[in-house]
């Protein structure tokens, strides 16, 4: 019966959602896209091209490792334990995770499966690892260091203890701080305490060298205080780095000191600042003034230090973040080009000084303003080795917000994260402000594809997992808005294969012609004109258009904006963009925020202020065709009170909500025509009528108001007698030329209920919902069964409605994914897709009519096992005469492990990977020696000494090949030689017998 009377009320005749059931409400949990919560620690694996990202626990989300490659590529570690990632590490095919709790976490990157999870017996401060060896070196609160078997997954019996409270014992800072290997000689680390730093021999069981950094009275040291240079003082370590050839010490303090050392000796070669030098000799020193008089800023302790090199590794430059004063608005990172490490046996005390004291160059790599940089990852090009630091081409750098960001190595050129970092990277890159999504018909998307200059990319690691094709001729199309006002536009998919997985990128900034007040309100996209408004919260809508740059290369000064009316843009294109989305046209209404914005596919852009104004653009000029105030065609709603009367009745300010076009005929009409539906924030809807002239241009003409009960929050136009949309689309308005008629309804959603009417005045079906608000609406299809109104409810409910009766169908909870506190920020699409918040910086795509399918994710493949680690550097020839011990990985399994330990899982994949290579060479033909072919694989259960024994006679075996080919190199060149020999005797003699008979006439 209400399907009847409302059918009747509202003019659908027909009940539109008969096919759809109860049962066909299912939440499918397709993909997450961002990150959870905030970043607290990045890592990057060079060899297999990976990034790698911890984040902290916090209310938003639990904390969780991310590891990124190429394209989609995305694989989410969860911690073991509720907590926050503290330290973050990739050691060959592990990822290695200390988190708050004090758990060492040890990942597979192959299997992508927590291996283990071990609680040493203190708490863990500092983590080293190193591709070539099979141990974590743990650093802990007490001063020990202890040692991890990676491959046993057992703490060993290895143990340093506190050194510096053994020759200190006075000390009261003896934590762990950093533990870093030579870079050369892997027998020998470097601990950084607390209280300063120790180099430690394994081959000899003890400590070679202290570094204790002690400030006599009247040197001014890297303090703020000008009262602290008066006492004697050390201050505490932050960072302790080698050289990249282990040639020097280098550490960092609290009091932005950096202070390079002579390993050989311990002494002090240079303290600095990053401005002042000999900071550690008695003198006056420089201060940064205050922000009053007589007062002085505090500088940011040395948050972290990467001394970095060249391919060559002597050819250096040290990369700091902190140690600025704290007034300062933009806090970047410092950057010292060294160049060449003077020769140290050959170098004079004051040549070494005055290298780290007059560096080639100081650069200074800029962040954004208000920010400073408290950890880095720099992206080197090949190598794991010199602790990552080897050739980096780009740095990665977390903001103490949680952001990041990306800047070239060594020029500090911003580096954009679109289509260089995985697209949850670029929601935190800086933070994404909103969101909006639309369909776009899959033709269209492929061919979108813009044209840019860009670097080398360096996360190609990894392999997308198989997805089925497509499953709807609409792509998902998701635009994001960002803090620096850069705009981007990707696929979200359908839980199917990305055709286009490219990512389109827009500069607000640059078309508005200024950096600051970018914040961005409203996003419309109209894809099937590849054009797109945004809206901002200063009062501005700029419309781009996709097209070819014509200007590409060229840097213009933006003009002015022009105040109330449409300025021309397109001079503000992007100097790097051949082909993409380019600004064409600015409205500067400066009335209030954006409020409501809608882009149509056939030309039209309508835009609503918080000050009450509405704007109608044309852009087949582009042209502004309307423009007014709401309470010009809206009658003020006075509302007496019961209880008292009153001569002054406030009226309350009105703003535009939501804006639609249409096409469809009007119920006093017999034509349809392009409609522009406005709703407002006291529930009211106006229908305007867009005709066109002769001379080509369009009118705008007010057509009628329709009074509902609260805010309006989307306007729905749809067939009356089939349920398919009526929008405004390209089809439809072409249609019109043919004397199509549309006879349609719109259905009005608000806060307090719904109502399906013919527009514009006509008063149509309503229900109210009686227990929840509505936040976000739409209608949605399943299939060909029918069509429902979709709805998102303050209880974390998404409720269907039948069309026309109102009646509810089904019901789903969403707040288990979906925050519900931000259900009015999501978008329903007319699939039963929503994107939805979790939190700030993480987005949410499920299906409505699902099969209740929950997320995954661990599908894609991280590892590539054809890429080899590359061997570790050792130390050089003049370093082996000198005197220097050269350790080996089978010394430190020995020195670490014990002489107990049995061959590590990987020693016997590659005693099996020889053996198989060696079988291989067996069978092809003219193989020096058959004695490969008979050779068995070694056993399972083959003991220690056994498989030393074996290695020890396999190699003898090559070394006597090896000699035999060189003895045979050897005869064949003597051969050779003496052949060559007989030739040139042959030629002399002949030379001269031809003399002697050219002289006697022969």
């Amino acid at each position: 019966m209400s399907h009847l009377l409302r059918g009747k009320q509202a003019g659908v005749h027909s009940d539109l959602s008969t096919g759809l059931g109860a049962d066909l409400f299912a939440l499918d949990h397709i993909k997450n896209f961002g990150i959870n919560s905030q970043i607290s620690q990045i890592a990057y694996d060079p060899v297999q091209k990976l990034l790698a990202v911890g984040t902290n626990e916090s209310k938003f989300g639990l904390g969780q490792i991310y590891v990124f490659g190429q394209k989609r590529v995305e694989v989410v570690f969860p911690l073991a334990h509720r907590g926050s990632v503290k330290i973050l590490q990739f050691c060959a095919e592990k990822l290695l995770c200390v988190d708050s709790r004090n758990d060492l976490s040890v990942f597979s990157l192959v299997s992508k499966t927590l291996l283990n999870a071990h609680s040493p017996p203190a708490k863990i401060t500092a983590l080293h690892s190193d591709p070539a060896l099979d141990y974590a070196l743990l650093g802990t609160q007490n001063g020990d260091v202890l040692a991890y078997d990676l491959d046993r997954e057992h703490l060993t019996q290895f143990r340093i203890p506190n050194l510096w409270r053994e020759q200190f014992p006075q000390s009261r800072l003896t934590s762990v701080v950093t533990l870093a290997l030579h870079p050369r000689d892997i027998g020998t680390l470097l601990i950084g305490y607390d209280a300063g730093a120790v180099i430690y021999s394994f081959k000899q069981n003890k400590a070679t060298k202290y570094f204790n950094y002690v400030l006599p009275k009247g040197a001014p040291g890297g303090d703020s205080d000008p009262a602290s240079i008066f006492t004697e003082r050390s201050p505490p370590l932050t960072q302790a780095v080698w050289h990249p050839t282990g040639t020097f010490v280098l550490t960092g303090h609290e009091d932005s000191s950096l202070v390079f050392w002579d390993p050989k000796d311990g002494r002090v070669i240079q303290a600095r600042t990053l401005t002042d030098t000999c900071v550690d000799k008695p003198g006056p020193g420089t201060f940064s003034p205050g922000a009053g008089p007589g007062t002085f800023a505090l500088k940011s302790p040395i948050f972290k230090i990467a001394w970095c090199a060249n391919e060559d590794p002597d050819d250096t430059g040290v990369l700091v973040a902190g140690g600025q004063p704290s007034n300062i608005d933009a806090k970047s990172l410092t950057f010292f080009e060294l160049g060449r490490t003077p020769i140290y046996n050959t170098s004079s005390w004051q040549i070494l000084s005055d290298h780290f004291e007059n560096p080639k160059r100081q650069r200074i790599l800029p962040c954004p303003p208000g920010t400073e940089v408290v950890d880095l990852c720099l992206i080197p090009r090949e190598s794991p080795h010199f602790a990552g630091c080897q050739d980096p081409i780009a740095a990665v750098a977390l903001l103490a917000s949680g952001e990041l960001i990306t800047l070239s190595f060594p020029s500090g050129i911003p580096i954009t994260p679109t289509n260089q970092l995985h697209l949850s990277l670029t929601l935190v890159h800086p933070f994404v402000t909103h969101a909006n999504l639309a369909p776009v018909e899959r033709i269209r998307w492929l061919g979108t594809k813009e044209k840019r200059q860009h670097g080398p990319k360096f996360i190609t690691g990894g392999h997308e997992a198989s997805y089925p094709l497509k499953r709807f001729e609409h792509r998902n199309i998701v635009q994001t808005s960002h803090a620096d006002g850069t705009i981007r536009l990707w696929d979200a998919g359908h839980a199917d294969e990305l055709e286009n997985d490219a990512l389109l990128q827009l500069d607000i900034a640059r078309a508005l012609g200024r950096l600051d007040r970018v914040e961005v309100t409203k996003i419309s996209y109209a894809g099937a004109a590849s054009e797109l408004s945004v809206g901002l919260r200063s009062g501005e809508v700029v419309v781009f258009r996709w097209g070819i740059n014509k200007q590409f290369g060229q840097e213009l000064p933006p003009g002015e904006n022009l105040p109330g009316a449409l300025t021309d843009v397109r001079d503000r294109t992007e100097a790097l963009l051949k082909e993409g989305m380019l600004p064409l046209t600015l409205l500067a209404e400066g009335n209030g925020p954006v409020s409501a914005l809608k882009h149509s596919d056939v030309g039209f852009v309508a835009a609503g202020f918080e000050g009450g104004s509405l704007a109608i653009i044309d852009l087949r000029g582009p042209a502004l065709i309307y423009h007014a105030n709401v309470s010009d065609f809206i009658k003020a709603d006075k509302r007496g009170s019961f209880r008292r009367s009153s001569s002054q009745n406030t009226t309350k300010p009105e703003w535009p909500t939501s804006i639609e076009f249409s096409v469809m005929t009007l119920e006093q009409d017999d034509y349809s025509s392009i409609l522009c539906h406005v709703g407002t924030n006291l529930g009211h809807i106006a229908t305007f009528k867009l005709l066109p002239e002769a001379s080509g241009r369009y009118t705008v003409s007010f057509a009628g108001v329709c009074s509902l009960d609260d805010k309006v929050i989307n306007i729905c136009p749809m067939h009356a007698d089939t349920g398919r949309p009526a929008y405004a689309s390209q089809a439809a308005v072409s249609g019109l030329r043919n004397g199509g008629k549309v006879n349609g309804v719109l259905v009005a959603v608000t806060t307090n209920g719904a109502r399906i009417f013919q527009p514009a005045t006509h008063k149509g079906a309503s229900k109210t919902w009686n227990e929840f608000l509505c936040d976000s609406a739409a209608i949605v299809q399943y299939g060909e069964l029918g069509y429902a109104l979709l709805g998102l409810y303050g209880d974390g409910f998404a409720r269907g409605y039948s069309i026309p009766a109102l009646k509810e169908i089904g019901a789903v909870k969403v707040s288990d994914v979906l925050d519900p506190r931000r259900f009015s920020e999501a978008v329903i699409t007319s699939t039963g897709d929503v994107l939805g918040w979790i939190g700030p910086a993480e987005l949410a795509l499920i299906n409505i009519f699902g099969t209740n399918l929950k997320l995954d994710q661990v599908r894609d493949t991280l590892i590539n096992p054809e890429l080899l680690i590359p061997p570790r550097p050792t130390i050089s020839n003049m370093q082996w005469i000198s005197g220097t011990q050269h350790v080996t990985m089978e010394d430190m399994d020995l020195l670490i492990g014990g002489p107990d330990r049995p061959p590590s899982k990987r020693m016997l994949a590659q005693a099996r990977a020889d053996e198989e290579q060696r079988r291989r060479d067996a069978r092809r033909p003219g193989q020096p020696s058959a004695a490969y072919a008979a050779a068995a694989p070694p056993p399972g259960n083959e003991g220690w000494g056994a498989w030393a024994s074996r290695t020890l006679n396999e190699r003898t075996e090559k070394l006597n090949i090896v000699g035999d080919s060189m003895d045979n190199l050897s005869n064949n060149s003597k051969g050779w030689a003496d052949d060559v020999n007989k030739y040139v005797a042959k030629q002399k003699r002949g030379l001269v017998l031809g003399a002697v008979k050219g002289k006697f006439g022969f």
